[in-house]
């Protein structure tokens, strides 16, 4: 019988590529989208096969389930992933699925100030109490934040990064080299099962460090300019981020002043054989959405 795995937020950045990379080594996958739209035809037209759900609806979860061997759990930095991974947990348990790769938070604590790194914390321990088996992975922030407006818009426009994480320290982890990890797991979990996994880049760098390490690509100088955490919460708001994301980010930028976010890659590489990209590999890669603002992410 051929494996079937199944992909939450499909359409998002460590999906997307997860079903990619599982299709390139031949797997059967179910993408779980939130709607029909282009980028579920696009994950159809590489071979997924596509299911419209909603993780708050029981009913959907245990469908999406049903038939599959493995699944990646991915949920936003959003109000609800407790009572989705509650669902999604049951889902898993009658299904029989052989392994869940569950997408936590490197600041995933019980003491956090950040009520979705909380939620993210309560999260791993439900998946820990259905006895389904589980790896939890954990990221630092990824290289995609580079693109986020908030972040991208200063240094395309400014040619600065201003952001309130002080001298703090991580090595940026794009989501396709997370997605490498995910998919080999997936495909051969026994070893990792109960394991759980922080996720880094492969060089550490402050923030001055990876603003040359932009403009290096770039061909340009990049500073970094520290912001208070009052200011950046302005920020977020005038972008219009919902509260509950505008809490979270300012709670781990403290996190990150404090050294959570800290760490080089050690899983990844030895798992898939390949190291993770640099931020300047990531840059390149991404070159064009540097340049203008109008440039697709």
């Amino acid at each position: 019988m051929t494996d079937t795995f199944l992909v939450t937020g499909a359409t998002g950045e460590t999906g997307r590529y997860t079903v990619q990379r599982l299709l390139e080594k031949g797997h059967d996958v179910r993408a779980l989208v939130h709607k029909e739209d282009e980028r579920a035809d696009a994950l159809r037209g590489e071979g997924a096969e596509v299911v419209v759900g909603d993780l708050f609806e029981h009913d959907d979860v245990i469908r999406a389930a049903a038939g599959t061997t493995a699944a990646y759990f991915c949920y936003p930095v959003r109000p609800g992933i407790i009572q989705t991974t509650a669902y999604f947990a049951d889902a898993a348990r009658r299904a029989g699925l052989r392994a869940v790769i569950n997408m936590s938070q490197i600041s995933a604590r019980e003491d956090s100030k950040s009520h979705a790194a909380r939620d993210h914390w309560i999260a791993e321990r439900v998946f820990d109490w259905s006895g389904v088996p589980t790896i939890h992975l954990r990221p630092t922030f990824f290289s995609q934040w580079l693109l986020y407006p908030f972040a991208r818009k200063m240094i395309v426009e400014q040619s600065i990064i201003d952001l309130p994480y002080g001298a703090g320290r991580h090595a940026p982890i794009a989501a396709e080299d997370q997605a490498r990890l995910i998919a080999a797991l997936l495909a051969d979990p026994a070893a990792h099962i109960g394991k759980t996994y922080t996720l880094h880049g492969p060089t550490e760098l402050d923030q001055p460090g990876i603003a040359a390490a932009i403009g290096e690509v770039l061909g340009r100088k990049i500073s970094y300019q520290p912001l208070t955490i009052p200011a950046y919460r302005e920020r977020l708001e005038k972008f219009g981020l919902p509260e509950f994301l505008i809490q979270h980010f300012c709670a781990i930028a403290v996190d990150y002043q404090n050294g959570i976010f800290s760490g080089a890659d050690k899983i990844i590489t030895e798992v898939t054989g390949v190291p993770p990209m640099t931020v300047q590999d990531f840059v390149t890669s991404h070159r064009a959405a540097f340049n203008t603002l109008d440039a697709a992410a």
